[in-house]
């Protein structure tokens, strides 16, 4: 059986056993931006995901690093503004804070204060939904802005990670969507 282009691209994601640490299995998705085929695959589905909802979507909100080349990709389909969610200290003015877990230690996110309002509609975009943590750390940051969540995209899902279930559960009105799953 012949795999689809979308089958065919995400295959090109590469485990890499051991990094950054012991035990942690790392999803590499740099062979699959190199390819540039497969590449576009991804961000038309994402669009087109995104299309789906019949949602009116202001923004996308990428988070830190992987989430920007994704996100900004998307937005540029969409014609809609990107957003950036950084790590600590790489933002030049006034920033919101979250500090959060992750699955192997804490970090923290910041956004800008000034680029989402009340009543902006967004859509989070990350690489992988390990946890949780990252994407609930994003969410409660653009929550502070009054802006709302209309979704969390990823490229790929660790299911046995359970980090669906810990953001349908504090926002079960929020679509998860994820192109694939492992």
């Amino acid at each position: 059986m012949s795999q689809t282009p979308l089958q065919r691209a995400l295959s090109l994601i590469a485990d890499v056993p051991d990094y950054p640490k012991p035990g942690i299995l790392f999803k590499d998705i740099t062979p699959l931006l190199a390819d540039g085929p497969g590449f576009g695959v991804v961000i038309d589905e994402f669009a087109r995901a995104i299309r789906a909802l019949n949602e009116n979507v202001d923004a996308i909100v990428g988070i830190e690093s992987r989430g920007f080349i994704l996100g900004g990709a998307i937005a540029k389909a969409l014609e809609i503004g990107f957003v950036t969610v950084r790590k600590p200290g790489k933002l030049p003015r006034d920033v919101y804070r979250k500090e959060y877990a992750l699955e192997y230690g804490f970090d923290a996110l910041e956004l800008h204060k000034d680029l989402l309002t009340k009543g902006d509609n967004v859509i989070i975009v990350d690489d992988v939904l390990a946890t949780g943590g990252t994407a609930l750390a994003c969410h409660d940051l653009v929550h502070i802005t009054g802006a709302s969540v209309v979704a969390h995209l990823f490229m790929l899902e660790i299911e046995f990670l359970k980090g669906r279930e810990v953001i349908a559960a504090t926002h079960p009105e929020v679509e998860i969507i994820s192109l694939l799953k492992a």
